[in-house]
C-alpha cells in the first residue's frame, strides 16, 4: 500500500452533467470527511459502496453532488478509495479536485490510480494495457480484443503454460539436487514431448497477432490502377460521401487522397492513389512515385480496371494483399475472367460485397471476437519465450539438466513479462505512461 493519498479528475475535461472526482490512499476516507456533508446526518463512519448525497466543500462555495467510500482492498486500486460526483463543469470539477489536494492530497500521475491496482494484485499488467486499449480504441473490433486482455483471457492461458514449465523445472531440479535420491529419472523423450506442446500454444497465441496488429492499427488499404479507371469515384463509393475528385481528365489525382471506414469493428484507412501510368509530367509523376510506395506497404491493394485485365508490374499476381475489381460494370459487359469482383462505383453496385471482400482479405474469416494478441510487446515476448523453448527441445539430447534449465527459465521470465510478474520498471513505466491522469 503506498504512504501517500492522490487526487485526479477521472471524467474528460469538458462541460458535462457530472464529473468524478478520485481520491486514493491512507487519508481518502479523513479528506471525504473534511470536504463532504451528508444532506442526512448518518451515524459515524460512511458506509462502504454507499453513494451519499450533500455538500461538497469547495474554496468559496459548495456544489450539491455524490460521496461513494470504497473500502480496502474491495477497490479498484486495493486502497480506500473516495470519489465525488459534481456537477459537469470544468471550473467545479478542478474546485473539488483543490479541495482535496489542500487536505492532504498530491496529484497523481499518469495512469497512476491503475498503476496501483496493478501493484496490490488487482489485476495483470496485461489486463491495465487491455483497459487502455478499449479507452483509445478507434473501431469497435479494437474495444473488444481489448475487453478479452481486461478481462484477463491472455494472462490465464499464459499464466497456464507458465505453470506447465514450472512443473518441468520443479522436476529437473529434483534430478540435479538430489541425484543420490531414489527418485526417477528425468524422462528426457517427455520432457521433449512436454516443451514442443507448450512452443505450440505459444506459436498459435503469437500467429494471431498478424491480425491484432491490423484490429489495433487499422488496415491499410491502397486503390491503385490506371487513370480513369474509377479508383477517385471507388473511393467516394466506399466512404458514402465525396471526398475525392471525380473527373474524366486523365490525371486528375496527383496526390494520395485517404478517407476511413469501419467494416466489421475494424478500422480501413483508404488511400486513393495517382493512375499508374508512364507518361506523365513532373508533378503527376511524383504523384505517381508516391503511390507506388502507398501500393508496397499496403496490407490491402485494390486494383481497378475498366477494361480487359492487365496485370500491375508493381505487386505478384500471387500476392496474397491484391483485389483485382472491375469497375463500371453498369456500362460495360462484366469481366469475370481474371477478376476478383465487379462492381459499379458510380451506381454501388456491389459495393458492400467488395468490403465483405475487404474484410475476409484483411482478417480472414473467423469471429472478431476472441483474445487477439494486440500488444507489440505481448508478441515480442512470446516470440522469446518460443525462442527459448526451442532452444530447450534443442539441447534435451545434448547437455545437462541444469543446461537446460536456464532456456525453460528464459521462456518462464519472458511470458511473466506480459502478466507482469518478471516486468522491470521500465517496462512497467512505459505501459501506464500510455494512461491518461485520472486513470
Amino acid at each position: 500500500m503506498s504512504e501517500y493519498t492522490i487526487a485526479a479528475i477521472s471524467t474528460a475535461p469538458a462541460t458535462g452533467g457530472v464529473a468524478i472526482i478520485r481520491v486514493s490512499g491512507p487519508q481518502a476516507l479523513e479528506i471525504a470527511h473534511g470536504m463532504f456533508v451528508p444532506s442526512q446526518k448518518s451515524q459515524g463512519e460512511f458506509v462502504p459502496n454507499y453513494m451519499y448525497p450533500g455538500s461538497i466543500l469547495c474554496d468559496g462555495f459548495s456544489d450539491y453532488g455524490m460521496c461513494v467510500y470504497f473500502k480496502a482492498p474491495r477497490s479498484f486500486t486495493g486502497e480506500d478509495v473516495v470519489e465525488f460526483h459534481c456537477h459537469g463543469g470544468v471550473q467545479i470539477a478542478r474546485a473539488v479536485l483543490s479541495s482535496a489536494l489542500s487536505r492532504g492530497a498530491r496529484m497523481a500521475g499518469n495512469g497512476e490510480f491503475t498503476k496501483r491496482a496493478f501493484l496490490n494484485g488487482k489485476l495483470s499488467l496485461a489486463s491495465a494495457e487491455g483497459m487502455i486499449d478499449m479507452i483509445n480504441a478507434t473501431g469497435l473490433a479494437e474495444v473488444r480484443a481489448g475487453a478479452m486482455l481486461y478481462a484477463e483471457k491472455l494472462t490465464v492461458r499464459v499464466r497456464e503454460i507458465q505453470s506447465r514449465l514450472k512443473e518441468i523445472l520443479a522436476g529437473l531440479a529434483a534430478d540435479v539436487d538430489y541425484p543420490e535420491e531414489d527418485v526417477a529419472a528425468t524422462d528426457l523423450a517427455d520432457i521433449s514431448s512436454r516443451l514442443r506442446a507448450a512452443a505450440e500454444d505459444i506459436r498459435a497465441m503469437a500467429g494471431g497477432y498478424a491480425c491484432g496488429k491490423k484490429i489495433k492499427n487499422g488496415v491499410s488499404c491502397a486503390l491503385c490502377g490506371a487513370p480513369n479507371a474509377g479508383k477517385s469515384s471507388l473511393l467516394n463509393a466506399l466512404l458514402g460521401y465525396d471526398k475525392a475528385i471525380v473527373s474524366p481528365v486523365a490525371g486528375t489525382t496527383r496526390d494520395a487522397v485517404e478517407g476511413t471506414i469501419e467494416i466489421d469493428g475494424v478500422i480501413y484507412n483508404l488511400v486513393d492513389t495517382a493512375g499508374l501510368r508512364e507518361q506523365a509530367d513532373e508533378i503527376e509523376a511524383i504523384g505517381i512515385s508516391i503511390a507506388r510506395r502507398a501500393v508496397q506497404s499496403a496490407d490491402i491493394i485494390i486494383y481497378v480496371c475498366e477494361g480487359p485485365y492487365t496485370p500491375l508490374p508493381e505487386v505478384a499476381e500471387d500476392d496474397p494483399r491484391l483485389i483485382k475489381v472491375f469497375n463500371k460494370c453498369d456500362i460495360s459487359p462484366a469481366q469475370t475472367s481474371h477478376f476478383d469482383i465487379c462492381i459499379s462505383a458510380k451506381t454501388g453496385e456491389n459495393i458492400p460485397q467488395l468490403k465483405k471482400l475487404m474484410a475476409r482479405k484483411a482478417v480472414g474469416e473467423g469471429s472478431l471476437n476472441g483474445a487477439y494478441i494486440i500488444e507489440q510487446r505481448h508478441y515480442e515476448a512470446l516470440c522469446r519465450a518460443l525462442e527459448s523453448l526451442q532452444s530447450a527441445v534443442a539441447a534435451a539430447d545434448v547437455f545437462p539438466l541444469d543446461i537446460i534449465s536456464i532456456d525453460i527459465n528464459a521462456a518462464w521470465s519472458a511470458l511473466g513479462e506480459i502478466t507482469g510478474e518478471t516486468a522491470n520498471e521500465e517496462i512497467i513505466g512505459e505501459v501506464f505512461a500510455k494512461f491518461c491522469v485520472g486513470k
